[in-house]
């Protein structure tokens, strides 16, 4: 009876354990959106709180790199940004080592187009093993959205590119507790005129304790943008 009793208990725990990690993919994807709606207006502040038995979740600093280059090789600006992350112990629950399934978007560019596109990626992974313990996660990773518009002005007409990344950085209170709080404080702006070409690079600060590039399994580390020769770029961020 005793050996019924405790593999009762063992599934029981796996299926609650399983029903959890569905529910945090939502609430993780919630995140993803209250970034974008939060970051680009100083001062606001958006909390958004999940309930875990299994799991938690985790920020991990600096561990994404964007570097952007115009006009060929030309230096332009490297932005650095942290990731947040829900890890729940293998033991608890399990896919598989190597697993990957995006949640939002459905593709793994780093570089998103257009005015609804987002400005996070959302996806699970269970990489083993790696230096922080053995863990599926879910990913919270800032990516680029590109927006391009046409200015007639005269006789001529401008191309604007305006790049959005947000730049997140740790709070006070960074794991022990069961909400996210996400505030928005500064936001910076670059830009260059006579652009006629831009290269994002991105690269993994973190890659010696296993946050590497087949961590973020990204589509491409090197994305060119098509632009008309003379544009104006403008790359805003939210730090």
């Amino acid at each position: 009876m005793l050996v019924t009793v405790v593999f009762a208990n063992n599934f029981l725990n796996a299926r609650m354990a399983e029903n959890e990690f569905s529910a945090v993919k939502q609430f993780m994807q919630t995140v993803g959106l209250q970034i974008d709606d939060v970051a680009w207006t100083i001062g606001r502040t958006q909390t958004v709180s999940y309930s875990s038995k299994f799991g938690q979740v985790n920020f991990e600093s600096s561990a994404l790199n964007y570097t952007v280059y115009v006009n060929g090789t030309t230096y332009f600006a490297s932005y650095t940004t942290g990731i947040i992350l829900f890890n729940m112990p293998v033991s608890k629950y399990s896919l598989g080592n190597n697993y990957y399934e995006s949640l939002h978007p459905s593709n793994r560019s780093f570089l998103q187009a257009g005015t609804s596109a987002p400005v996070s990626r959302v996806y699970v992974m269970e990489k083993l093993p790696m230096n922080d313990g053995n863990f599926i996660r879910i990913v919270v990773a800032p990516i680029i959205r590109v927006m391009n518009s046409t200015i007639f002005t005269g006789q001529e007409s401008v191309n604007y590119f305006k790049f959005y990344l947000p730049i997140l950085s740790s709070g006070s209170h960074p794991r022990y507790s069961q909400s996210i709080t996400l505030r928005g404080s500064n936001v910076s702006v670059k830009s260059q005129s006579g652009v006629t070409s831009v290269k994002i690079e991105v690269s993994f600060p973190k890659e010696s304790i296993g946050f590497d590039s087949d961590f973020f399994n990204f589509e491409n580390q090197t994305v060119y943008v098509n632009v008309p020769s003379g544009s104006i770029i403008e790359f805003y961020t939210e730090r």
